[in-house]
């Protein structure tokens, strides 16, 4: 197969297709190198200005204060979820943690065997379908931090604005709709992401640091899991995924050609009330998350029965509409439409949904 179809897939994900085709001219060498980027020393003068590029792109999207350090790491979000509680939450402490679906249930599991954690609040009786109001979070106000997930890519259930956690420092995974809509980093302490839904390929996870919580970190820890390692060799304590370091930056280039973050949130909206749309005119397909707090990244929804599901993915994937698979721990059907996905895509899928009801409704 030659011609590209469209993938749902929630990672990883769809990239930018002008990305891709910079990337395919640079992949065998770089002009003016002579070398691939996966081949060149990331001690490199080149490989210099590819991250420094990388991390202004990331600081102009997101408009990231100069008190805050950008970090390129390895390991995923999953590895943030112990090395969060490993740097920031001390032996006599506690921190605060809200669960909304899956992603935050493995990050609370984690932050348990470092220390003492809270349950500030948990969806789970209501089967993830939305976040907590203010009233229903037990906050702790001396707590070392409050973490969240701010968009829960199994459930699709997101974040629509930060908790207000006062002075305790706002702790997010914000993996899978990072780069999707405009944030106040002010609000946090710390944000971390993987990059393969809307910033680049598997393989990079970017941390953004507020400065005066290094203060903050114990010695003794791990080297690779102290985060003052990180700021201080400007992530090149050991060898980064140089690739991935490179293909970010070509999406950071991308996202501002298309007119920045702004202009994406606003096409992402687009994108997503399409599907929503069909979701709530009829019976037959059932969104799963409250209306309030649908994702923008990650439409789920239910049709009838689970044989039908199964029919609707075969069906749907023998027409080039990849991915729509939910995830095997709640079924149903995902459809991810991250930053570089297609609005054409989306308008397939929604004419597939329209004609698949129409024949089995």
């Amino acid at each position: 197969m030659t011609e590209r179809i469209f993938n749902f897939s929630a990672g990883p994900a769809v990239l930018p297709v002008p990305v891709l085709e910079e990337a395919q001219r640079d992949l065998l060498s770089l002009p003016g190198v002579g070398m691939s980027v996966m081949e060149i020393s990331h001690r490199s003068k080149t490989f210099d200005e590819i991250i420094a590029g990388a991390e202004s792109g990331m600081r102009e999207l997101l408009n990231i204060p100069g008190n805050y350090h950008i970090l390129f790491l390895q390991g995923g979000a999953s590895l943030q979820f112990s090395t969060v509680p490993m740097n920031f939450l001390p032996a006599d402490g506690s921190a605060d943690y809200v669960i909304t679906g899956s992603w935050g249930k493995k990050a609370l599991k984690e932050g348990k065997k470092v220390g003492s954690v809270n349950v500030a609040a948990t969806m789970a009786d209501g089967g993830f379908t939305r976040v907590p109001s203010r009233e229903e979070m037990n906050l702790n106000p001396h707590a070392a931090y409050v973490h969240i997930t701010t968009n829960e890519t199994i459930e699709g259930v997101e974040w629509k604005r930060e908790p207000e956690v006062g002075d305790v420092p706002l702790v997010a995974d914000a993996s899978s709709n990072i780069l999707s809509r405009e944030i106040d980093v002010n609000r946090y302490g710390l944000i971390y992401a993987g990059a393969q839904k809307n910033m680049g390929p598997s393989g990079v996870t970017v941390v953004i640091l507020r400065d005066d919580l290094l203060q903050r970190v114990p010695e003794g820890l791990a080297t690779m899991l102290d985060y003052r390692t990180h700021v201080e060799n400007k992530s090149l304590y050991n060898t980064p995924n140089t690739w991935g370091i490179y293909i970010l930056g070509l999406v950071c280039k991308w996202l501002k050609d298309k007119g920045g973050v702004a202009a994406m949130e606003r096409e992402n909206e687009e994108k997503a009330q399409l599907l929503y749309d069909v979701i709530d005119s009829t019976d037959f397909y059932r969104g799963h998350a409250d209306a309030d707090c649908r994702s923008l990244m990650n439409v789920t929804f239910r049709l009838p029965d689970q044989e039908l599901e199964k029919k609707f993915v075969s069906e749907a994937t023998a027409q080039g509409l990849d991915g729509l698979k939910g995830h095997r721990s709640v079924g149903g059907i995902r459809a991810s439409i991250y930053n570089a996905f297609p609005r054409a895509g989306v308008e397939a899928l929604v004419s597939f949904m329209k004609d698949f009801e129409r024949r089995n409704g």
